[in-house]
């Protein structure tokens, strides 16, 4: 019966009722304690105030908490489900990688650049919470949307690193080309890896190598149907974490939402399917392709929001916050055209 019910989460005809149902909830919880109204703990500072014993205990803050285990709870699974040793094949794949690399590097930043002279050169707060968040490739969801599409998981842990190493250097390059003066922490980015990629690494990696040894293959199948539930909860969770953080702002000023909403909607949909089709004309398969796809498109709003809170005033940080309200189900609905059009283009393809 439980199985049953929970086997419903894997319809995925019915997801987009749950992701709805699930940002209704959190936009309900946002207004009821009106947390837009707090002054917020970026997770990574809330987990070593938590070591300095100085974090203060309250709903929004424990509520950006929840923005840590939501992630965990996508990213485990989807590390656990790996083979690891197909991670050395996946490293044999230069194509792949000088397309991410030549996306992310040398269309993304400019691209959101001009999307937000477009749309927002008349509000400097928001254009520039938009620039932010169009400078760092995205180094954790990215593996959940591959995963959720069935592209190829070992190709995307690959890429992310990849991206972790190249962003370190590059993102204050960036940051004082399209910004100015912009100063910020640059290790937040390694602290970043280590929280959304690392640990989920580690702990899928010990899942799997220590399950299949001491029970076998077969054990750790039927444990999969689990795994992949627990991704999809972890999703959800999400969902209702990151909504309820602005669920309030959002029924007060709905158009501060569309106008980030129309230039990243267009960001997200043109990088995710040009770089597919791109992969595609380039003869690789739909695994590869998907993950290249996501690896180009995700943006990393850590990092954006880390930057904006440090360097910026708070309307900016604001922006930078929205970013994921408006990401997330758009990169649903890419997963969707992902899966829909797969035995179209690359049937055939192995």
């Amino acid at each position: 019966m439980l199985k049953r019910l929970l086997g419903k989460l894997h319809d995925f005809r019915l997801l987009p009722v749950f992701v709805i149902i699930s940002m209704v909830i959190g936009v309900a919880i946002g207004k009821w304690y009106g947390i837009s109204d707090f002054a917020l703990t970026p997770p990574i500072d809330a987990i070593k105030s938590i070591f300095h014993g100085t974090y203060e205990f309250n709903v929004p803050n424990t509520i950006v908490l929840g923005v840590v285990v939501g992630l965990f709870m996508m990213m485990y699974p989807a590390m656990a489900n790996i083979r690891f040793e197909d991670l050395g094949k996946a490293t044999r794949s230069p194509k792949q990688l000088l397309i991410v690399a030549f996306f992310n590097y040398a269309i993304a930043p400019f691209f959101m650049l001009l999307l937000a002279k477009i749309f927002l050169s008349g509000e400097p707060d928001l254009y520039t919470g938009l620039v932010l968040y169009g400078l760092a490739p995205c180094i954790a969801m990215v593996i959940v949307f591959t995963y959720l599409s069935a592209g190829s998981g070992p190709l995307a842990i690959i890429l992310v690193a990849l991206n972790s190493i190249i962003q370190m250097i590059l993102i204050p390059v960036y940051a004082k080309l399209l910004l100015g003066g912009v100063h910020f922490d640059v290790w937040v980015v390694g602290e970043s890896v280590l929280l959304y990629l690392g640990i989920p690494l580690v702990a899928g990696m010990l899942t799997r190598f220590l399950g299949v040894k001491r029970f076998g293959e077969e054990w750790f199948h039927k444990l999969k149907f689990y795994l992949d539930t627990l991704s999809i909860v972890g999703l959800l969770f999400t969902l209702i974490v990151m909504f309820a953080l602005k669920g309030d702002l959002i029924l007060k000023k709905p158009m501060f939402i569309v106008q980030l909403a129309i230039p990243m909607t267009l960001f997200f949909w043109t990088m995710f399917v040009v770089v597919y089709l791109v992969g595609w004309k380039l003869r690789l398969n739909y695994k590869d392709a998907v993950a290249v796809g996501f690896n180009a498109t995700g943006r990393d709003f850590e990092i954006a929001i880390a930057i904006a809170i440090t360097a910026f005033n708070p309307t900016v940080a604001l922006a930078t916050v929205i970013g994921p309200l408006i990401e997330v189900p758009v990169m649903l609905a890419l997963v969707w055209f992902a899966k829909k059009t797969e035995y179209k283009l690359f049937k055939g393809r192995e």
